[in-house]
């Protein structure tokens, strides 16, 4: 990275670790960047070991600080982060700006994946975009996020055999072949395989059904189990779904959700959590609790309680 480059992204981390939001301008800049480095990454990137995996924030800026005391900061720590970091939060800006600028200063030590919230649709309707008009007094900076989020990788393949995503599988995908042929950039379609991977859950019943959530399905175990043995994969790690413990292993050990997001929406009561992927390929789970209501800082940033 050039010397100048560096030294502005640098100033830029510390800025927003400090929840200072970057200026118009910077966040342009930062885009272009990010740009050019998400454009060359594969709809299944591979990662290597140790890494560590964590699920939603939602624009939970101060909890996002309580993971890095937890996990480390980068590039201490290597990071997967399965999506949805804007919406229903009061920091979605100032979230989304440092993973982004921690992934042009760190490329190769953080993955940043696309949830079903980084998208035009959801991001008008959950906050992201009115938290950028309050913050900007326009909705620029809202549009250089979401015509970026179009780059962001699909899925992740840690160590060849753990497959991590945001949602979950879809019946049109049975290889992880039929993953790295989509055509990704562009924004989230209403159904189809894109969708699915950004929208679907598991469930306890076999085989596939509808999902209540409008997008995506729901998959059975029996679904799961063929997938992984398919693929040669030994567990599928996603997001997706709010858990209470911070991560619920399920369908017999194939399955995992990871949720990052302590007391969601401020209000959920919920823990969160992180899955460390060693060097040898071993897991452990990490569970921790939200920041200290005394280390928030919320004035003249608050957002209407809508999504409440």
């Amino acid at each position: 990275m050039d010397v100048k480059i560096s030294t502005d992204v640098d100033e830029w981390i510390n800025e927003l670790y400090e929840c200072r939001p970057l200026s118009e301008a910077q966040v342009k800049s930062l885009c272009d960047k990010a740009r050019e480095i998400l454009t060359r990454e594969s709809n299944v990137q591979a990662v290597t070991c140790p890494v560590t995996v964590c699920g939603d924030i939602h624009g939970q800026f101060y909890d996002l600080l309580e993971l890095f005391k937890v996990g480390g900061r980068l590039p201490n720590t290597n990071y997967l982060f399965m999506g949805d970091y804007v919406d229903r939060g009061y920091h979605s800006v100032e979230t989304v700006s440092l993973l982004v600028a921690l992934k042009v200063r760190y490329p190769n030590r953080i993955t940043i994946l696309r949830g079903n919230h980084e998208c035009r649709m959801s991001t008008q309707v959950y906050g992201f975009y009115d938290e950028c008009l309050l913050k900007y007094g326009n909705s620029n900076v809202w549009k250089y996020f979401t015509d970026l989020f179009d780059y962001f990788p699909l899925t992740a393949l840690v160590n060849g055999t753990i497959f991590c995503l945001h949602g979950g599988l879809s019946p049109s995908i049975d290889t992880l072949d039929h993953i790295r042929v989509l055509d990704r950039f562009q924004e989230v379609p209403h159904d189809g395989p894109i969708s699915d991977l950004l929208w679907s859950d598991p469930e306890d019943r076999n085989g596939w059904s509808m999902s209540p959530r409008g997008a995506g399905f729901n998959f059975g175990e029996d679904v799961s189990e063929a997938f992984n043995h398919c693929n040669s994969l030994s567990l599928i790690s996603r997001a997706h779904q709010m858990v209470m413990e911070g991560y619920n292993l399920c369908h017999g050990g194939h399955v995992i959700t990871v949720f990052s997001a302590p007391n969601y929406c401020y209000r959920c009561g919920n823990q969160a959590g992180l899955m460390e992927v060693d060097d040898l390929g071993n897991t452990r789970l990490t569970q921790f609790e939200h920041a200290p209501s005394q280390n928030r800082n919320t004035k003249s940033k608050v957002l209407p309680d809508y999504f409440l």
